[in-house]
This record gives structure tokens, sequence and C-alpha cells, in this order.
């Protein structure tokens, strides 16, 4: 093994400890939930840089693993293109829904989603996309 290879190798070791540190798995995927906040697009330009995107939540499960976290965040939906079409940033369509009572209320400006009452069954609000709050990546693993 030459040099070269070696380094790259202990490069992509450590590189791997990192993710391990700040990743957590849950079924199929990584998660990393931000410990500062940004507004919605400086949340997913962040997942953006780490090779992930906003958290696209599939289940109950889903859900619930979230909720762990205690936290007011952002999700990865929105309805920037179209006024009441929420949206998931990778493209799928919405299939889960948890919104909160009245809500998404389509208030101005309220573009962006996010999981606001993490202690009650409807958690989903439709926020101002400029607030500041915390978010969660989500990587997809490759099978």
């Amino acid at each position: 093994m030459t040099v070269s290879q070696q380094n790259s190798l202990t490069e992509e070791r450590d590189k791997l400890k990192r993710i391990n540190l700040r990743w957590m798995v849950f079924s199929g995927s990584l998660y990393t939930v931000s410990s500062i906040q940004k507004n919605w697009q400086e949340s997913r330009d962040d997942c953006i840089q780490k090779g992930a995107d906003l958290v696209t939540i599939n289940s109950q499960e889903e859900q619930n693993f979230l909720n762990q976290f205690d936290k007011t965040m952002w999700l990865g939906l929105t309805d920037l293109e179209t006024e009441g079409t929420w949206k998931w940033v990778d493209g799928t369509p919405m299939t889960e829904r948890y919104w909160g009572p009245g809500e998404p209320n389509g208030r101005t400006s309220e573009n962006c989603g996010h999981i606001k009452q993490f202690n009650v069954g409807k958690r989903w609000n439709d926020g101002n996309c400029n607030t500041k709050t915390f978010w969660t990546c989500e990587k997809k693993v490759s099978p």
C-alpha cells in the first residue's frame, strides 16, 4: 500500500468517526440535529453542505423519533413554489401529515413547515421562513 493510499484510508476512517459522533441512525437514514438556530434556507444550505437535506417525515415512527429531541425544528417541507401545495424538498409527495389544529393556516409569509409543539399528537406548523429555529438534516443510506 502506498503512502498516498494509506493517507486516504486514514482520512476516510477519521471522517467516518466524525460522522458517527454527530449522526444518528434510524430506519435507513442518518440524522443530525442542529445546536444553533438559522432560518429555513440557511438550515437547508447547512444540510446540503453535509451531503444531506432537511428531514422528510414518512411515518409516525419517524415523527416519534424526531420528537425525542424536544426542539422546535425546520422540516424539509414548503409551499414556496405554489401557495397551499406542500412539498418535501426531496420531491417526494407528502403522504404523512401531522399538522397542528388549524394548520397550515397560510398566514402571510408562512411557507415553511416546522415541528412546533413536540409534546402533542399533531405537531407541524407553517412558519415564516425567515424565523430562526433549529433543524434536522437527513441523509438517506444507500442500500
